[in-house]
């Protein structure tokens, strides 16, 4: 039994850093500069860091593989907004860089049956 519960978790590590490696990949496509991924803070993780000129872009990454857990998107709550916006200007605090704007969003990764990723980029999120 333990072992399954660790290959499960395995396997959500590895589904949510593939969903991550999209994201990035999607990011840089849209002419981003990604500056830090997966960054740890004192209340948590921060998923992408990235710009685009002088607007700062922080990224939640969701990912899913079919639909018995719900939307991805759905997980993103008030609580966890909150906490994002705190390590956000806890990032910019430490590495002190004037920025412009900030932009929050988050992008939904789904995989379906055949493996074929959704990809769903929501900008200005919150």
């Amino acid at each position: 039994m333990a072992a399954d519960r660790r290959t499960d978790a395995t396997a959500q590590r590895e589904l949510g850093r593939d969903g991550e490696d999209l994201a990035a990949r999607h990011l840089e496509q849209q002419g981003c500069t990604v500056l830090a991924r997966n960054w740890r803070g004192r209340a948590g993780e921060l998923d992408i860091i990235a710009c685009q000129g002088e607007l700062l872009i922080i990224c939640e990454v969701k990912t899913r593989s079919g639909s018995v857990h719900g939307a991805p998107a759905e997980s993103v709550t008030r609580t966890k907004i909150a906490r994002i916006r705190r390590l956000a200007q806890q990032w910019q605090c430490i590495f002190g860089r004037p920025w412009g704007p900030v932009r929050f969003d988050v992008i939904t990764v789904r995989f379906d049956q055949d493996g074929q990723p959704w990809l769903e980029h929501f900008e200005s999120a919150f």
